[in-house]
């Protein structure tokens, strides 16, 4: 009786080795595979057949086989659980066959092994996210940090700058004066005055007498039709015809010159002047900053010489020559500038004062050869009827 009662807990015991031990028993000496699937199933059906077995109770009252049984329960319940745990990780970190697995031959022979790289897939990516989080973090950190170094040079700059200037203008700060480029500068502006005056004033001439063209060719017009309807003052109308037509050609003729004239003149002043000027107005720039960390430091020179001061009077020293480089090659720059703006102006002045002068005179001398000849000597070609006038396109 004791012996029938105990055989079945025998049978689990023996099942629950055999099942634990059958994927490795089941391949031959030397050669390794484990499949996680197939070991899956079966702890399937060996977990279901354990939980429909029936297990006898000893009810004879031996203490020596209840204690041999209770410790074979108690064995067999530890490896359980120690395989259910097993399967449990294998279920939950186990491969998939969806996934790319490692396969990797043995030492010795084809020894072939499942090596799951979810979870190698997963702690990359995990790191890689926290690198690539990093890394944006610190060039956010990076630029805020340079834009608030700009900023604060920047501040700092304008402070010791606006500073030398109100200094300046009420007398009690001192200023750097190159006289003989501080008159040339002076001549420069005044000229570029009196040329955009007269740019002004040829403009004017122009529109006046485009005005004065149009209204000698509607004239001409006026008197060729009435030679056509009056008979009687046929010739007097026709030469009145003819005499205005002739004085419109010479006239467009001469605006095509004066055209030019205002052209070039244009960009002499608005051009190559401007360029000259805006060159000029940085090198004024330098210059009130050169003066203004001069004058720091010379402040700081006058005052005391511990550690913290001279650490500051030599990063103003260096501030000091950066700006005085700069304040130099500027004035170089200037200088050269206004060089050869003065050899451009005089050789554009030159062409252009003469075409102005002999296209008047051939024009007022009634001379039409002589002002096509004018024309021609500059290289100047004139314009269709109606070229002016926009298209239909640009209209739109």
């Amino acid at each position: 009786m004791l012996q029938h009662e105990q055989t079945p807990k025998c049978a689990l015991l023996q099942h629950l080795f055999l099942y634990s031990t059958w994927p490795l028993m089941c391949v031959p000496e030397g050669r390794v595979y484990v499949n996680f699937k197939q070991h899956s199933s079966m702890a399937d059906s060996m977990m279901s057949k354990a939980a429909t077995m029936e297990i006898p109770i000893n009810s004879n009252g031996d203490s020596r086989n209840l204690a041999e049984d209770d410790s074979l329960e108690q064995a067999a319940k530890i490896q359980w659980s120690l395989r259910e745990k097993d399967l449990q990780q294998v279920m939950v970190s186990g491969p998939n066959l969806n996934e790319t697995s490692i396969v990797s031959g043995g030492y010795g022979g084809t020894t072939e092994g499942i090596i799951p790289t979810s979870s190698i897939k997963g702690s990359n990516m995990h790191h890689a996210s926290n690198n690539s989080s990093m890394s944006a973090e610190e060039a956010t950190k990076g630029i805020a940090v340079e834009k608030f170094d700009i900023m604060k040079k920047w501040g700092l700059n304008t402070y010791k700058c606006t500073k030398q200037m109100i200094s300046e203008r009420f007398g009690r700060g001192s200023r750097t004066v190159d006289l003989e480029l501080e008159a040339q500068i002076e001549v420069l502006r005044e000229t570029k005055r009196k040329y955009e005056s007269v740019l002004h004033l040829a403009r004017a001439l122009t529109n006046h007498f485009y005005s004065m063209v149009q209204t000698q060719h509607a004239l001409g017009d006026t008197f060729a039709d009435l030679s056509q309807k009056s008979p009687e003052l046929r010739d007097e109308f026709g030469y009145n015809a003819e005499t205005q037509k002739l004085l419109c050609k010479n006239g467009e003729t001469l605006l095509g010159a004066i055209n030019f004239f205002v052209s070039s003149i244009n960009t002499l002043v608005n051009k190559t002047m401007e360029d000259t000027l805006m060159t000029i107005k940085m090198y004024e720039n330098a210059r009130l900053e050169f003066d203004a960390y001069r004058a720091d430091l010379e402040e700081l020179n006058m005052g005391p010489r511990d550690a913290v001061t001279m650490a500051r009077i030599e990063a103003a020293q260096q501030q000091y020559q950066i700006h005085k480089d700069k304040y130099e090659r500027l004035r170089n720059d200037v200088t050269i500038k206004l060089k050869f703006l003065e050899e451009n102006k005089v050789k554009v002045m030159h062409k252009q004062l003469l075409l102005f002068h002999n296209a008047i005179s051939a024009y007022f001398a009634g001379n039409q050869q002589q002002l096509e000849q004018t024309l021609k000597q500059f290289n100047i070609k004139l314009k269709p009827p109606g070229a002016d006038k926009p298209s239909w396109l640009e209209e739109q």
